[in-house]
């Protein structure tokens, strides 16, 4: 059978892959053997780079994800650049925070444009491809606020709310087309996203000290994780949001 984890000629979209979580998964990707197709609106050179000098095919595909204008070209231009599409990752998302009684509806659209409308209509693009093909892996980024509440972020909220009922939807759905769909809820990390956290000494503070492995979580660590739902280690992995949050649920 050979390593489970291997993705040797494997083709993995990752969204959102220029920095941070994108970055890391997108590498961790490629160290395990997958050919990477950046996918963003900016462009992801650092990634493409790194990911060719593990010996890697990496193509940039330029795509502003706040609306699903570009989803088909995504996947058309990956198999005209790389010859496939076994892999998705919905990584690329936005943050807008503001007390809830203040959130503008400019704010929730974009965020629920970006998080939810996007990934469900990228996952529907490449889903079609990878359902007449015999089989893929989606893997969906969720949150800690898709569990939980959170405060100030609504339309965040929503999102990730959102992202984990419709990684149960499709895994329902297409299950039985050897497409595995799950979704990875990242803990605290250390990226863009959350450095108005970080800044916040109380807030900060609030949140080290309800951690169990006592740090922010490092974009690296979420590496596993996306090897293992994306190999065929996790084929009979189906709808399951696997948190990599350094014990926060478990606090």
């Amino acid at each position: 059978m050979g390593n489970p984890f291997d993705l040797s000629g494997k083709v993995a979209v990752v969204t959102g892959a220029n920095t941070g979580i994108g970055q890391a998964i997108a590498l961790a990707l490629a160290e395990a053997g997958a050919d990477i197709a950046c996918v963003g609106r900016t462009p992801a050179e650092d990634t493409v780079a790194q990911a060719r000098a593990l010996g890697r095919r990496a193509e940039i595909v330029s795509a502003d994800l706040s609306t699903i204008q570009p989803v088909q070209r995504v996947v058309d231009e990956t198999l005209e650049k790389l010859g496939g599409l076994d892999i998705l990752v919905n990584n690329a998302g936005i943050i807008r925070r503001a007390d809830a009684v203040d959130f503008t509806e400019e704010d929730w659209d974009a965020v629920v444009d970006t998080n939810l409308k996007s990934v469900f209509f990228l996952a529907q693009a490449a889903g079609r491809h990878m359902i007449a093909q015999g089989g893929g892996k989606i893997i969906n980024i969720a949150s800690m606020l898709t569990f939980q509440g959170g405060i100030r972020v609504p339309s965040y909220t929503a999102s990730k709310a959102g992202i984990g009922g419709l990684t149960k939807l499709l895994a329902n759905e297409w299950a039985k087309h050897g497409v595995q769909v799950n979704a990875i809820a990242p803990g605290y990390i250390a990226t863009n996203n959350t450095a108005a956290l970080q800044a916040d000494t109380a807030r900060n503070n609030a949140i080290l000290d309800r951690i169990p492995a006592a740090r922010w979580g490092d974009p690296a660590d979420l590496g596993g994780a996306a090897v293992f739902l994306a190999s065929r280690a996790s084929d009979y992995v189906q709808g399951h949001i696997l948190a990599v949050d350094g014990g926060w649920l478990a606090r």
